[in-house]
């Protein structure tokens, strides 16, 4: 593959308040993306008070000082734009796409909830998102369907002191006791300027950019004492089972493995594993257990990588009368039998093909190309990573997949029942 074809120019500046700003310039659409990075997400909060982060992804958009509720999206909307923002383990990001003559606009909204979220922050504004929080993890969690499967696979497979054993929405207790003097304290404590990275991407000229993000953005003031996240090493002594009772038809299965970080050695070689085992009819998994066998409704494995550890995770929902443990040892055979005789030059070139069909196709869009571009800063300290990206995959060998598998597959491992409730 031509390196320049994924090969981007970009500028990068750093304020006297220590703002991180990424420009990348993209003059083929009338559009431009804003989109921020803060480095916190639920790794960042501790035990006993969680889900902070993900309720600054709902706090950001009840107002600022400046900007009253509900104007942020008002004001993006109808200027033909789109927004949003997210949560991880490990970052909270906001983004705009709006044409190019409103950046100004979308670069002041951003800025008013930095600098200015503080004075528009009340207790009844609290109390209001406390309860959509609430509501979110009953309907998102509590009553849905196998929805409390993450985080039983969490808060089992990590100790209760390491920062991805609880689940980023929190825990309901943690969301119910939230005070504003907690709630203010956190926002003082990471959403300042110097732990913020900001990309612009698309049809603006740099001079302009940057002055508009050192007039927004220039005054306000860093904080230097964010605290840093302590990890400890997480190994399993011993294989868990855990059988769950849900309001589900079908049982379902979960295998949860500590794998590699993300970008770490082995991350790439278990993004293809997990192609191999269930990405296609012909897949491992899927061939024998959906098609062959017959015995399961479907089955996905897919590895979860983050800055802190990694998660490998094999998931199947069972046909009606079929017995979990059936599945299992079918689940297991399949692996011995990938790790004693390998696979094949076929499998490979397709699994990586896959990857990257999907990975090109989605760089069409000018939000996801910014998106990258602060993932890499924040995981790689490098915006243009993207053929390095696509390399790790280029250079996974048959032989690197079955050391993988013996690696992290052949360990004790969290195993999930979940299954119908008994009528009473």
């Amino acid at each position: 593959m031509n390196d320049k074809l994924l090969k981007i120019n970009y500028e990068r500046h750093k304020l006297a308040n220590g703002l991180e700003v990424i420009l990348y310039q993209d003059k083929s659409l009338p559009i431009v993306a804003v989109n921020i990075w803060y480095r916190v997400g639920s790794a960042n909060e501790s035990k006993g008070k969680t889900g902070f982060a993900h309720l600054f992804e709902h706090m950001m958009f009840q107002g600022s000082k400046h900007i009253p509720k509900g104007e942020h999206f008002r004001l993006i909307q109808e200027a033909g734009g789109s927004l949003n923002g997210s949560t991880s383990f490990d970052r909270t990001n906001y983004y705009e796409t709006i044409p190019s003559n409103y950046l100004e606009l979308a670069l002041w909204l951003e800025s008013d909830r930095m600098g200015f979220l503080l004075p528009a922050l009340t207790e009844e504004k609290l109390n209001n998102q406390k309860d959509v929080v609430m509501n979110e993890r009953r309907q998102r969690y509590e009553n849905q369907p196998y929805g409390l499967a993450w985080e039983i696979l969490l808060s089992n497979l990590f100790a209760q002191n390491h920062p991805y054993s609880w689940p980023t929405i929190g825990w309901m207790e943690d969301i119910k006791n939230f005070k504003l003097d907690d709630v203010i304290n956190f926002f003082k404590t990471y959403y300042s300027p110097n732990n913020a990275t900001l990309v612009i991407g698309g049809n603006f000229e740099f001079d302009n950019a940057i002055k508009l993000v050192e007039k927004y953005f220039g005054e306000f003031p860093s904080n230097n004492s964010i605290p840093e996240v302590k990890t400890p090493e997480q190994k399993l002594e011993d294989s868990k089972k855990i059988i769950h009772e849900d309001n589900v038809q079908l049982p379902r299965i979960y295998l949860a493995w500590h794998s590699d970080k993300i970008f770490g050695n082995y991350d790439a070689s278990l993004d293809i594993l997990s192609d191999i085992l269930t990405s296609s009819k012909n897949s491992r998994l899927t061939k024998s257990l959906v098609y062959d066998k017959q015995i399961a409704q479907d089955v996905n494995a897919f590895q979860y990588s983050g800055k802190y550890a990694g998660m490998f995770l094999i998931i199947s929902t069972a046909k009606p009368e079929i017995l979990l443990e059936e599945i299992k040892k079918e689940i297991f055979e399949q692996i011995n039998f990938l790790i004693d005789n390998g696979i094949s030059d076929e499998e490979l070139i397709r699994s990586k093909n896959s990857i990257k069909s999907h990975y090109i196709y989605s760089l069409q869009k000018l939000d996801v190309i910014v998106d990258h571009i602060n993932h890499y800063n924040f995981y790689l300290n490098e915006p243009d990573s993207f053929m390095f990206d696509l390399k790790r995959y280029e250079n996974v060998t048959k032989e690197d997949v079955i050391e993988t598998a013996r690696k992290f597959l052949a360990n004790p491992y969290v195993e999930l029942n979940i299954i119908p409730k008994k009528s009473k």
